[in-house]
């Protein structure tokens, strides 16, 4: 199990395989393209919430701004420093500081290494069913499409 005993529940999050950059369409890309992730809840078969560590190299970004319809999200900095941009602006969040959204409150949010050195946090989320985003600065949405969650146009055209 990606190197993982699966009898034991302690693991160094490093032998988790990572994943660089993000699922989204070409045009969306860019802002994540240096993000490194590290799904450790789905690595000792977690079911009701997901654990991610995630790596941001300098300038790169969590995501493109967003917010779930059902999904709670928590994140927990670990090291370095990153600038926390929602619609009350900008936070600077340096290890050791948290931060929290709600479900179906309409604030998008992502993280941005703004600093010379890298970060890390761990990101916390519910695996809420039925759970939709939105983009608020881009032309995108992930909607359930046919069963299965698919990145939209808002106003519902594939992308």
């Amino acid at each position: 199990m990606n190197g993982i005993k699966p009898n034991l529940p302690a693991f160094d999050p490093l032998d988790v395989p990572s994943r660089t950059g993000s699922s989204y369409p070409a045009r969306y890309k860019a802002v994540s393209e240096a993000r490194v992730k590290r799904k450790l809840g789905d690595a000792v078969g977690l079911k009701n919430f997901g654990v991610n560590l995630v790596h941001l190299a300098p300038g790169a970004g969590s995501a493109q701004r967003h917010w779930h319809t059902r999904q709670d999200e928590f994140i927990y900095v670990l090291e370095g420093e990153l600038v926390l941009i929602s619609d009350a602006g900008e936070q600077v969040l340096q290890a050791g500081m948290a931060a929290g959204f709600p479900a179906g409150v309409a604030d998008g949010h992502h993280l941005v290494n703004k600093s010379g050195h890298p970060a890390s946090y761990l990101e916390i989320g519910d695996r809420s069913d039925g759970d939709e985003v939105d983009y608020p600065d881009i032309d995108m949405a992930l909607r359930i499409v046919d069963g299965a969650l698919r990145f939209v146009t808002k106003a519902g055209k594939p992308l």
